[in-house]
């Protein structure tokens, strides 16, 4: 590691050294991790979403805490404590171990879940599905754990670990399991390793999340397929109909047309737009590094305000009829697509799907009906920016970079920020290590290991100035 000590108070530097010394080993549990296919939406992968689970817990427990896989409804959570000194915060880390499915497996370079380590603008990075989402980020905090633990033999603060299983899945057992657990996740604070830096080498904490509203939609026509020449011209096709309301959603300025769906959204203030400007982000580089030449979306308003500030309505999946190989000339019963709105805060998830609702049924074509099923409804988040935690976690950050993090939005949502400030009552401080070329959720997913090891010596950092609070106390 090529980052000067100059900035890291002299208590950490033996740690650091511990990081430094066992990298590869770190990296080798990193890659392990990798290999287990624990994609949680497709029931076939259980078994080895409970392995993922078992494989947590097992290392958790090897360096000291006291870690179990607790069973839910569906795949199981794994839950870790470890007693800290007299006066120390208590903090909650959570993390996902399960993976987006790989699909489509076509367009990876590698396959998914075999790991591989290649030269990158950075140095190198790992190639598979959940380096950077999750797994790789995990386990930025649970190998600072190990360090601690094998230079102090305990560590500065009261920690309880939750990693879930079904995060990529819509979290369908988290409320539940939240419920049930209150007291054993009763916690000062929760850090959270599950979004980006602001680039490779300027740390980030993300205070704005939005939420989602996620649902499919189905148009039903014929009672059955039809023979596209028999009846073809003379009766409604549902993809036809079905891909005409969907072009409505938008119109020319991208300003999207559900009913209500601006009514709670609050304009950026000039400070907080300010800020952002300073940021210095590069929209032409953002735009090039997903193959496009220009930026689209709502009009007169900044990438960084569409992709934080300002809600979204997207198509994710349509389909219809025949779609295999060869010919089938039919006219199909029906016609499907998969649509999110991305929302901001003070929006109403269920206002929203009222609102998509009352859209669809104004534009129901004759002789057809509806079938709407919401598969998610969280609403955005915005975390407090000035906490003694966050003073903490902003304190070791400066350590660990030489330089102190900004602040910045995300477009992207990680639901249980919005469960454990409703049911638990705590805020989270999220401190991610990706890059947004990561490709997240995308084949070709890659952690560059700068990041994972600035991740672990980061959270290092971040340990030692939360353990500081005790004895400042």
């Amino acid at each position: 590691m090529t980052t000067s000590n100059a900035a890291i108070p002299e208590s950490l530097v033996p740690v650091l050294e511990q990081v430094d010394a066992t990298l590869d080993a770190s990296r080798e549990r990193m890659l392990e991790l990798l290999r287990i296919p624990s994609i949680s939406t497709d029931p076939e992968y259980a078994g080895e979403t409970r392995r993922a689970a078992e494989w947590c817990a097992r290392e958790l427990a090897d360096i000291g805490f006291d870690a179990s896989v607790r069973d839910t409804a569906g795949h199981p959570m794994v839950l870790a404590k470890n007693d800290g000194p007299p006066g120390a915060p208590h903090l909650l880390y959570y993390g996902h171990y399960d993976v987006q499915p790989p699909d489509p497996l076509d367009l990876w370079h590698s396959a998914p879940f075999e790991p591989v380590v290649m030269a990158s603008d950075h140095g190198e990075k790992v190639v598979a599905r959940g380096a950077v989402d999750d797994k790789g980020q995990l386990l930025t905090f649970v190998e600072a754990f190990r360090a601690w633990r094998e230079v102090h033999g305990t560590l500065p603060a009261r920690i309880t670990v939750l990693l879930e299983g079904e995060e990529e899945s819509g979290s369908p057992s988290l409320d539940a399991f939240l419920e049930a657990h209150r007291d054993e996740l009763d916690c000062d604070v929760c850090l959270i390793s599950d979004s980006d830096m602001w680039d490779v080498d300027t740390p980030a904490i993300t205070y704005m999340l939005r939420g989602l509203l996620y649902a499919q939609i189905r148009l039903h026509g014929p009672s059955h397929d039809l023979h596209s020449g028999i009846y073809g011209g003379a009766v409604i096709n549902p993809i036809t109909a079905l891909t005409r309301v969907l072009a409505q959603l938008h119109d020319d300025d991208g300003v999207v047309q559900i009913p209500g769906f601006y009514d709670d959204v609050r304009e950026i203030g000039d400070d907080e737009r300010r800020q952002w400007q300073s940021l210095g982000f590069d929209e032409q580089g953002f735009v090039a590094g997903a193959g496009l030449d220009r930026s689209t979306g709502e009009h007169g308003r900044s990438v960084l305000e569409r992709t934080w500030s300002r809600p979204t309505c997207e198509l994710n999946g349509i389909w219809g009829g025949y779609i295999g190989e060869g010919a089938k000339t039919v006219i199909p019963a029906h016609a499907s697509a998969k649509v999110s709105c991305r929302l901001v805060a003070d929006q109403d998830p269920s206002a929203v799907y009222d609102g998509l609702m009352r859209f669809l049924e104004e534009r129901t074509p004759p002789g057809c009906r509806w079938e709407v099923t919401p598969f998610g409804m969280e609403p955005a988040i915005r975390v407090p920016t000035e906490s003694r935690y966050l003073e903490a976690a902003r304190a070791g950050l400066l350590a660990a970079f030489g330089k102190p993090p900004v602040l910045i939005g995300s477009g992207g949502s990680i639901p249980v920020v919005g469960a454990f400030q409703k049911k638990l009552g705590f805020d989270s401080i999220l401190v991610g290590f990706g890059l947004e070329d990561d490709r997240m959720h995308s084949p070709n997913e890659k952690f560059e290991l700068k990041c994972f090891e600035r991740g672990i010596r980061a959270h290092v950092a971040m340990l030692g100035s939360f353990g500081a609070m005790a004895a400042s106390s």
